[in-house]
């Protein structure tokens, strides 16, 4: 089948569900343009700081579209194209986008709240506490796969190279890695300068847009320049310190420019391959359906479990109501943040998807994880529209690293904030000196990190699975939490109820079938604790938490009815 007529279909469905479904939830919930939002009522220049729409819709979407959106559909198309096409379709319209909208809608409406004390107010604080616990968790998974990605993805070694009556110069086969990396360094050191432009300037919306494309433009020319040779453990160590300031100084100096800077990376990277797909209109080379179980691997759960971004990622909510909600300036763009955001991602996982599909020869993917196919045919594109080899694998390769990056920092922010929150001491009580400590942002977010740096060290083939699982778990959760608080204020939350249930179905059957897959491994000999145990320790946790959190919503969930307050 031609890839541009998938793309073509995709835009019209999930357009159509932007415009239709998206707004009708608004009619349905109800928004409020004259309300002052929490980025007002509890400004405090640190994380509630209002933004323009365009920078709240930048941090949402460049921290969404993590890794999942290329690898996850390239690795679900085992099965064929078109199981994966409708499940980021069906996925991205129904279940993602909806998730992402109702936790920053429900988060708006209950002063900034992340979903964790969401729960704490509609469905109480036992409730709270595991779901924190199980938000911090998930965040250590989050930091250490994405860590490592990304710090091998930099890795690169310069080398000598010598020549008859010429001095020595240096260069390396991994230098586009080389000078991603570099373009990062320049691209942190740009976003704080971009900041206080921001902050003190005030520039209107079409100053600030050139002062972007200005900056985006300078930034890749040095990096690409002035690349940074250093290994990956060099990488990993650099990455752990900018996600550590990242996660501690306030919004508007450094997250807030660097995901507005960003956006332009990764809408480059989408109109690249959109467009390339255009022009020259590539075949899908692979099957539209090759099987129900691929090498052992059944297509339910599997199917639903790897494409997560791009179809529906409890992540995405933690993001909408931790660090999204407390940026917006008005109701009215909760939709474009929220939902559109989403749509978005559903878009590029289509193009990777396509992407991919071009590059198969003979119904086989070439060889090479998922990015460095989708990299490479994108670059390829690239190279048609005139841009040097060089330029374009520099380019792709960074793309794909901000992919990571930009979630990395704010996931720092999201696992400090959550285990904050879990050891906040309750009304009417005072700290203990431990929990004191523990609370401040500096040390919670040093614990964070340390442990995630710790699962780093395992690299992320090891825990990217059971991230997977855990990531579509939360999103379940989320989708439940969120049915208790629409019920709780009177609104319709009946459209959630076939989400939260297929969602809660595919992930503890997931979980399940990793845990017997362990024990067999057991049983065969072939255990190791540092890799294995880790995850049977944390996939059994991840199952007992969920179970828990969701018998309390449940719980609320059937009860009778309340009147609409005016609490939200």
């Amino acid at each position: 089948m031609s890839g541009l007529a998938i793309v073509l279909l995709s835009i019209a469905v999930l357009g159509g569900g932007y415009l239709f479904y998206g707004r009708w939830l608004v009619k349905k919930w109800g928004i409020d343009p004259k309300a002052k939002t929490p980025a007002y009522t509890h400004e405090d220049g640190q994380d509630y700081v209002p933004a323009p729409k365009a920078i709240v819709f930048a941090h949402q979407f460049s921290t969404i579209t993590g890794a999942g959106p290329v690898t996850g559909p390239i690795i679900a198309a085992m099965f064929g194209w078109l199981p994966a096409l409708l499940w980021i379709l069906v996925g991205g319209v129904f279940f993602g986008a909806v998730q992402d909208f109702g936790a920053l809608y429900a988060s708006v409406k209950n002063e900034g709240k992340s979903i964790g004390l969401i729960i704490e107010q509609y469905i109480g604080k036992t409730g709270k506490r595991l779901f924190l616990v199980f938000c911090w968790v998930f965040s250590l998974l989050v930091i250490a796969a994405f860590g490592d990605i990304v710090a091998s993805t930099f890795s690169a070694s310069a080398v000598k190279t010598y020549a008859l009556n010429a001095p020595v110069t240096y260069g390396s086969t991994m230098a586009p890695n080389a000078a991603a990396g570099s373009i990062s360094l320049f691209y942190i050191l740009g976003a704080v300068l971009f900041g206080l432009f921001l902050k003190y300037v005030k520039p209107n919306q079409l100053v600030m847009f050139l002062t972007g494309i200005g900056l985006f433009v300078a930034m890749m020319a040095a990096g690409m320049a002035l690349p940074v040779y250093l290994n990956k453990m060099q990488w990993l160590l650099v990455v752990f310190a900018y996600i550590f300031f990242a996660a501690v100084v306030p919004m508007w100096i450094l997250m807030q420019p660097r995901d507005y800077l960003s956006s332009f990376l990764l809408i480059f990277m989408i109109l690249g391959a959109v467009v390339g797909i255009f022009v020259t209109g590539p075949t899908m080379n692979f099957p539209a359906f090759t099987s129900f179980n691929v090498n052992g691997k059944m297509l339910f759960p599997t199917l639903f479990v790897t494409i997560a971004c791009g179809a529906v990622s409890g992540f995405h909510s933690l993001v909408s109501s931790g660090t999204s909600s407390k940026q917006v300036r008005n109701e009215k763009d909760m939709l474009g943040i929220g939902y559109g955001a989403m749509i978005l991602e559903s878009l590029l996982a289509v193009c990777a998807l396509v992407v991919a599909g071009a590059a198969a020869k003979n119904g086989k993917l070439p060889n090479g994880t998922p990015f460095q196919i989708f990299s490479a045919g994108v670059a390829g594109f690239f190279e048609k529209f005139g841009f040097s080899p060089y330029v374009a694998r520099c380019s792709m390769t960074m793309c794909v690293s901000a992919l990571c990056l930009t979630t990395l920092d704010s996931v720092a922010r999201i696992g400090r904030m959550s285990m904050q929150e879990l050891l906040y001491a309750e009304d009417g009580k005072a700290h203990t000196p431990v929990t004191k400590f523990l609370t401040n942002k500096y040390a919670a977010t040093v614990v964070t990190l340390f442990f995630g740096f710790l699962l780093s060290l395992g690299g992320y083939n090891n825990i990217w699975s059971l991230f997977g699982s855990a990531n579509q778990l939360l999103a379940a959760l989320v989708l439940i939490a969120l049915a208790v608080f629409l019920k709780t204020t009177g609104r319709a939350g009946w459209m959630l109820y076939i989400p939260m249930t297929v969602m809660l179905a595919v992930t503890m059957t997931a979980l399940v079938m990793a845990v017997i897959n362990i024990f067999v491994k057991m049983g065969a000999g072939s255990f190791v604790f540092l890799t294995d145990g880790l995850q049977l320790i944390v996939a059994v946790l991840l199952m007992f938490l969920a179970v828990m959190v969701a018998f309390h919503c449940f719980h609320k969930l059937v009860e009778k009815p309340a009147k609409k307050t005016d609490a939200a």
